[in-house]
């Protein structure tokens, strides 16, 4: 597996001023599957001086960044939290988030979960304004973009709001001003949100897990093109002024969400049961056993079993001590690494036929890998399927599905690819059962099939 994850978002406001910077740890916690490679809390007193606002930020885990000491210096009851999967911009303290914006009306903190696709152009535009830019994201496009459009709009919502109206692409923010929490979704629905509540606190987030990791109950799904504030008056909604056809990201329930949150209505758990229950009637397979990738994968390889009444078991044990690893130079050490993580459970594929499920082929290295580590153990023939259509085309909204030419699947065929993998047969998902999986959920799919939502 080659892709890597989106970023996640985290927002509480209390409005009886309980402090909120130990809810945002635990919040982005439970969000830390979506960016390892940095995090932030941003903090204010909405009882204090006007715009007194409390920051810090780090590379690393959230545990890593975050010590007691260091969230008992957070002194505020309305914060935002990010952790960060850089898709745009180096992965660098300077661009790890919230990004903080002082400007001639106060300042705002804004954390973003996606990418924009008109990002050159805004730069440019900005650029022109004698805009200086300390960051190479798309993020800090969007809070200058709301920065200058606050200059002359009557209140934020409203500068959020011409904001929206001119970038293009995904996101998923939240926007901590001295006493507003605000969550904005794009048009087009790719990226999730939701909105809960815990005692008087009002939450968003990116996945309803985060919810439930602080003992906040789910309202809603905050909606495509909603702009939700939370303020001592209460909760408030508006619209962007331009809605298209929702798209959202489908690769959000085949691998990056949580197994245990629902996005828009669909659980995620029941939605990779399906994946592997259409891979097992398109790509039947005679084994003695189905197992999965850990950890994406098992889900779907529990569904394909059912469907095709076959034994399911874990093959592999993965180890959860090893930290994040880098890239290895040679095979062998990259070899070494795959097995670092995950050892094969001997006894269980001795001398018997495996279906092995994934989530995804990008470059084909790890399933390369596991295939061997299969084979060395004992087993027979590997019958690989995959819980995604072949990936043809890259991803503009914030995945990080690389160019075409570093895309197995767009230079090979499908029994190019099996032969390359070493595997005895190879089924993936058809781009046709995508939408079976998620209960019709209108989906963007343009990495299988090249059809852009954003450009429709």
């Amino acid at each position: 597996m080659g892709i890597k994850e989106e970023c996640g978002v985290f927002g509480i406001y209390n409005p009886r001023g309980e402090t909120a910077a130990s809810s945002i740890y635990y919040g982005l916690s439970s969000l830390q599957h979506r960016g390892q490679e940095s995090c932030g809390i941003a903090v204010f007193d909405t009882n204090g001086p006007k715009g007194n606002m409390c920051v810090h930020r780090g590379m690393g885990l959230v545990n890593e960044v975050f010590k007691e000491d260091t969230l008992k210096g957070l002194n505020g009851n309305l914060g935002i939290g990010h952790v960060r999967y850089s898709t745009t911009g180096a992965a660098t303290l300077d661009n790890a988030q919230p990004l903080v914006m002082n400007y001639i009306k106060g300042t705002l903190a804004l954390a973003h979960n996606g990418n924009l696709v008109n990002t050159d152009e805004l730069r440019s535009e900005l650029a022109r304004t004698g805009a200086i830019f300390r960051t190479t994201t798309d993020s800090e496009i969007i809070a200058y973009e709301i920065a200058r459009a606050r200059v002359g709009a009557h209140t934020v919502e409203e500068a959020i709001s011409q904001t929206a109206s001119k970038i293009k692409g995904a996101y998923g923010l939240v926007i901590a001003s001295p006493r507003k929490l605000i969550g904005v979704r794009d048009p087009l629905g790719i990226r999730p949100l939701c909105l809960g509540k815990r005692d008087a606190s009002y939450i968003i987030a990116s996945e309803s897990c985060a919810l439930t990791a602080i003992g906040a109950q789910f309202i809603r799904d905050i909606q495509p093109g909603e702009i939700v504030t939370v303020s001592h008056d209460g909760i408030s909604s508006s619209f962007v002024p331009k809605k298209p056809k929702t798209a959202h990201c489908i690769f959000e329930y085949i691998y990056f969400a949580r197994l245990d949150s629902v996005l828009d209505g669909v659980s995620v758990y029941e939605s990779r049961k399906k994946a592997g229950a259409a891979l097992a009637k398109a790509y039947p397979a005679k084994a003695d056993l189905v197992t999965g990738v850990p950890d994406s994968g098992i889900t779907a390889a529990q569904g394909y079993a059912e469907e095709a009444g076959l034994p399911f078991g874990l093959a592999f044990y993965k180890n959860s001590y090893v930290g994040r690893t880098f890239i290895k130079p040679t095979q062998k050490e990259r070899e070494s690494s795959v097995r670092l993580k995950l050892s094969v459970l001997t006894d269980t594929v001795k001398d018997k036929d495996i279906v092995l499920v994934d989530d995804s082929i990008v470059r084909g290295t790890t399933i390369t890998n596991l295939i061997h580590l299969l084979k060395h153990a004992g087993a027979g023939k590997v019958h690989v399927r995959i819980s995604s259509p072949p990936f043809l085309y890259p991803c503009y909204f914030g995945t990080d599905v690389p160019s075409r030419r570093l895309l197995l699947a767009a230079s090979h065929s499908s029994e190019e690819i099996r032969r390359r993998i070493g595997a005895d047969s190879l089924g993936y998902m058809r781009v046709e059962d995508l939408s079976s999986t998620v209960n019709g959920l209108p989906v963007c799919k343009a990495c299988f099939d090249n059809n852009y939502p954003i450009f429709l």
